[in-house]
């Protein structure tokens, strides 16, 4: 059956809930799980037009985000290493999170993505779209999703 779980977290209340949902799942399947976080990249904007203020900008995100799915990625493990779960951690910086969610799954090894929703209504996914919906579209491999 499965015994690959990507399971793509961001920091939120819900990320606790793709947590705890995987590794329940991973304990009943005998599977491990790749725990993995997408950071978002600097937009550049009219506000950033100086390089060197751009270029101050990017580096202090880089810092914050490796620092932020670091530690994420840390309390996944720990949790998942809790309950006899071997897990793998990786993160990268990209514009699309969706598309990098499948990406890094196919490329993983994973043969099932666990992934929690919003539950937004019409106009939230309207206005922020939805990664969930982009990675069930995109993906070839089976998408649990928790709410």
């Amino acid at each position: 059956m499965y015994k690959h779980l990507f399971v793509p977290v961001d920091g939120s209340e819900l990320s606790h809930r793709a947590m705890d949902g995987s590794i329940e799942l991973a304990v009943q399947l005998g599977a491990r799980i790749t725990g993995f976080v997408v950071e978002p990249e600097v937009p550049i904007t009219a506000a950033t037009s100086r390089i060197e203020r751009l270029a101050d900008r990017i580096k202090d995100n880089e810092s914050k985000n490796e620092a932020h799915a670091t530690a994420l990625l840390a309390q996944f493990e720990k949790r998942a290493l809790t309950a006899g779960v071997a897990f793998t951690a990786h993160h990268v910086t990209a514009y699309m999170v969706g598309q990098s969610i499948v990406e890094e799954a196919e490329k993983s090894g994973c043969d099932m993505i666990v992934m929690v929703t919003h539950g937004r209504s019409r106009v939230g996914k309207l206005v922020f779209g939805s990664h969930t919906k982009t990675v069930i579209l995109e993906s070839k491999l089976p998408v649990l999703v928790l709410r």
